[in-house]
């Protein structure tokens, strides 16, 4: 097998893994949605109250998978990943609140309406 198709192979093989990881994750996933509305507001500055970005260093996060957002406040909470202002928010957030957070912005509706080049 040439090296180029050994490296596509087990990168395949690591996306793989981790759809499947998030997927067996989402299990422990127990949010509460309506909770997590209520503590959106202190997101609304950067992600909105629809999770559509607010600022231009803020991504959009609306209908992004539960575990997905729980992953990644937890790493901001842990400082395993890096950005000063999701750190501040991020470690005064208990587990619990980052679920429903992640149940909220999670639960929104996401419709395309335009493609592009179409």
């Amino acid at each position: 097998m040439s090296a180029a198709r050994s490296m596509t192979v087990r990168l395949m093989v690591c996306v793989l893994a981790s759809v499947l990881l998030l997927t067996v994750s989402c299990d422990v996933c127990a949010g509460d949605a309506k909770a997590g509305r209520a503590k959106a507001v202190m997101c609304q500055a950067c992600h909105g109250m629809d999770g559509i970005s607010k600022a231009p260093d803020a991504p959009n996060i609306a209908g992004q998978t539960e575990p997905y957002l729980i992953t990644q406040l937890q790493a901001f909470k842990s400082g395993a990943r890096k950005s000063e202002s999701m750190t501040v928010v991020a470690s005064t957030l208990t587990d619990k609140q980052i679920e429903d957070l992640a149940a909220y912005y999670s639960a929104i509706e996401i419709k395309v309406g335009r493609i592009p080049g179409e």
